[in-house]
């Protein structure tokens, strides 16, 4: 297929080399040029505006910050949706509040196009080999056409509901996540001054019953940042805080109170103003450990 991929942060370009690896004709768009470079060098094609990539693509996929960058990107002049879209399929990937997937999918089904919307979970390395789990919402029809196409981005896909379900059980996969990796960092906080090695404190945290597979998969980046030498970046303090803001927001929005969740986005955020932003969200257990220290 000719798939189009608007929005090249590190999970955007990861789906679209991805998609390139298994076969398919891939057009991509950033906002800024030197993220299209990289995957262009390995076989996309770059589209001058999002209106030229919806023009060139049988499927539109969009993995973006937030609901201004969608707004942005799909809307105005030169946006997704400026030309003759009818036919066209798009699969929207970002993490927001299923109001603004329910009022995107309003205006792609007036241009005549389709929408699915599939946050997923997992990140760089699961999008590479196509082991992400996909979180659908979308009409059955529009569910069975985005189908084989998710299927090898996805080891698992989870049809939720109709738009705004798959959104809704984004952020609640998100929200444990997040909110472990300020736990750790408290738990690390306790015993810092046992003055414990790094390896060796995440050897025990790895093996008991409150480990869960995050601490396991990045135990290694999370040693590093105690250490002080710093990790990899799978996905950054600055993207949980959104999220953890966004999970608080819906959380108002449905009467429900989630004090964890306001709590750890404020203590995200203060990591963020630290400097830690750009680091990896399991980098707040580090952050957290080694707050006020001299």
């Amino acid at each position: 297929m000719h798939v189009g991929v608007a929005g090249l942060g590190m999970m955007g370009a990861a789906i679209a080399q991805r998609l390139i690896e298994v076969g398919h004709t891939v057009t991509v768009w950033n906002r800024t040029a030197d993220k299209v470079k990289p995957v262009v060098v390995v076989g996309a094609t770059a589209a001058a505006t999002p209106m030229a990539l919806a023009g060139t693509c049988e499927v539109i996929i969009t993995i973006l910050t937030d609901a201004a960058a969608i707004d942005a990107v799909y809307g105005g002049p030169s946006g997704l949706l400026a030309g003759d879209v009818a036919g066209r399929l798009f699969i929207e990937m970002s993490t927001v509040q299923p109001a603004t997937e329910l009022a995107l999918a309003d205006k792609v089904r007036r241009k005549g196009a389709a929408l699915v919307e599939c946050p997923v979970g997992g990140t760089t390395g699961p999008a590479r080999q196509g082991q992400l789990i996909g979180l659908m919402g979308a009409e059955p029809a529009d569910a069975a056409r985005a189908d084989p196409l998710l299927r090898q981005m996805c080891r698992r896909i989870e049809h939720c509901g109709p738009v705004g379900a798959g959104s809704t059980m984004k952020l609640a996969i998100n929200l444990p996540l997040m909110v472990s990796w300020q736990a750790f960092g408290e738990a690390f906080a306790l015993i810092r001054d046992l003055g414990i090695d790094p390896d060796r404190l995440l050897s025990i945290f790895t093996d008991i019953s409150a480990a869960t597979n995050a601490i396991k998969a990045r135990a290694a980046m999370i040693a590093a940042e105690l250490k002080g030498s710093g990790g990899g970046v799978t996905f950054t303090i600055d993207s949980g805080a959104k999220d953890l803001r966004t999970m608080a927001a819906e959380g108002r929005a449905r009467g429900h109170e989630l004090p964890l969740t306001e709590r750890t986005a404020q203590c995200f955020e203060e990591a963020s103003r630290g400097g830690w932003g750009a680091r990896d969200a399991s980098a707040v257990a580090a952050y957290w450990s080694k707050r006020g220290k001299p």
